[in-house]
């Protein structure tokens, strides 16, 4: 495995050593202690998650301001353009995002830790999307910022068409969004 720290250092993408030949492919998708010692902390993970959406289909920018999720994202099916933000007003990188090219075919996954928003577009025909989360989903306390808020500034893949939910589409913007300390 190879982990790769991006322009937010906290936020990592993840590499698997894959193995290969005519009879198909083999990695290993998880390991416990690789992993913590690549995001440099123990973590827990308590609950997976598998979606399936069409082509441009975006989800997010979702997060939670009470029990906050950090999330392992990986695609199984397809491609997508996944994003995390920084929302953790004491830190350095705060309202800034990065994004990564996830797919079946380059299986990378994203570390997003706790205190990011998330979200991610569709580029292929379908995609199936898997992560793993460090504490349960809670309604109540979820939170959406605006896909295509002016202040983030997100370079969303061109030719676009997003498909919201009515939810996403009522995001707010940063500025008047929920944040984390």
């Amino acid at each position: 495995m190879k982990a790769i720290p991006l322009a937010i250092p906290d936020v990592v993408l993840i590499e698997p050593q894959v193995f290969g030949d005519e009879r198909g492919f083999f990695f290993e998708s998880f390991n416990q202690a690789q992993f913590e010692a690549a995001v440099g902390k123990p973590v827990q993970f308590v609950q997976d998650n598998h979606s399936r959406s069409v082509k441009n289909v975006l989800r997010g920018l979702h997060y939670q301001i009470q029990h906050p999720q950090g999330k392992l994202v990986r695609v199984v099916q397809g491609e997508v353009f996944d994003v995390a933000v920084d929302l953790r007003k004491s830190s350095e990188t705060f309202g800034q995002w990065v994004g990564e090219i996830l797919s079946a075919e380059n299986k990378r996954q994203l570390w997003v830790p706790e205190g990011f928003a998330h979200g991610f577009v569709v580029l292929s025909d379908t995609a199936e999307f898997l992560y793993k989360t460090t504490d349960y989903y809670a309604p109540a306390y979820e939170r959406c910022i605006l896909w295509y808020d002016p202040t983030l500034r997100i370079q969303w893949p061109d030719g676009i068409q997003p498909i919201l939910s009515a939810k996403d589409a009522q995001g707010k913007g940063l500025t008047e969004a929920e944040v984390f300390a």
